[in-house]
């Protein structure tokens, strides 16, 4: 049985391998993958999930993981940009089940904890080039832009009213 559920402290090794393996293909990365893990974390490039009890839970948010018994199926997060503003993070599924509304419906967990916890807007970042299908997914649940101030031109900023 598929649950959606808050993220255990023994499933963040697990949680971080599988962000990287949809990362791998989708950013079309030239290292292999068990290479690029130790490249990237060695860069921090996941450094939240190393505390995700301070970064989202004691920082107004939640880490969710939607599972299939021991196996995780894909991730997504909030926690507090700003007053009344959540931020969505960590939305990732192994690349089997996409397609399947997985993403829809960790979405709407999320927007149900966002609501309780009193946030207005959620807010995300993504990338324009590489992630074509999430942009559209988003705006199709009726994302939109907003102005961005990141380093990366391909990045992107999206928000909705909660």
């Amino acid at each position: 049985m598929i649950e959606i559920r808050p993220i255990q402290p023994h499933e963040v090794t697990q949680a971080k391998h599988l962000i990287y393996e949809v990362a791998f293909h989708l950013f079309h990365d030239e290292m292999p993958l068990e290479q690029g893990i130790p490249y990237y974390e060695a860069r921090g490039e996941l450094a939240d999930l190393n505390d995700i009890q301070a970064n989202y839970f004691d920082n107004g948010g939640i880490f969710l993981v939607m599972a299939e018994g021991e196996q995780l199926l894909g991730t997504g997060a909030i926690w507090r940009l700003d007053e009344g503003v959540c931020e969505l993070k960590r939305l990732w599924f192994r690349l089997q089940f996409h397609g399947r509304g997985y993403g829809y419906r960790m979405l709407q967990e999320l927007w149900i904890v966002a609501r309780a916890k009193g946030y207005k807007k959620m807010r995300l970042q993504t990338d324009r080039k590489f992630q074509t299908r999430a942009v559209a997914f988003y705006q199709r649940l009726g994302f939109y832009e907003i102005p961005f101030n990141g380093s990366d031109p391909d990045d992107i900023a999206m928000e909705m009213q909660l």
